[in-house]
């Protein structure tokens, strides 16, 4: 169950809302345009959490605590295993021009 707050409302948790790859592909890429890494990083925890941290654990050969703070904020992961995570996850990088010259 939900922790309620003082107003009687659940909190917020997004992974309750991301039930489809298009849901999770627009939330990642959406997060991913953000300068701070960390919204990333929250985002793909957001995933694992509504995929099953434990599956994505297996998936990506990464166990569950080293998991969990491989997607704290402020970690910095290197980008392979940031790959491995996102495989793990069932999405994949793409790279287009940003339409900017500099």
């Amino acid at each position: 169950m939900k922790d309620i707050n003082e107003l009687g409302l659940a909190a917020f948790d997004a992974s309750d809302y991301l039930d489809s790859e298009e849901t999770i592909a627009e939330y990642l890429t959406v997060a991913l345009q953000n300068p701070d890494p960390d919204v990333f990083l929250v985002a793909v925890r957001d995933v694992a959490k509504a995929q099953g941290i434990s599956k994505v654990a297996t998936c990506t050969g990464l166990g569950r605590e080293s998991l969990y703070k491989t997607l704290k904020p402020g970690s910095h992961p290197r980008f392979d295993t940031v790959r491995r995570l996102l495989n793990g996850l069932g999405v994949r990088l793409d790279v287009t021009p940003s339409h900017t010259h500099v």
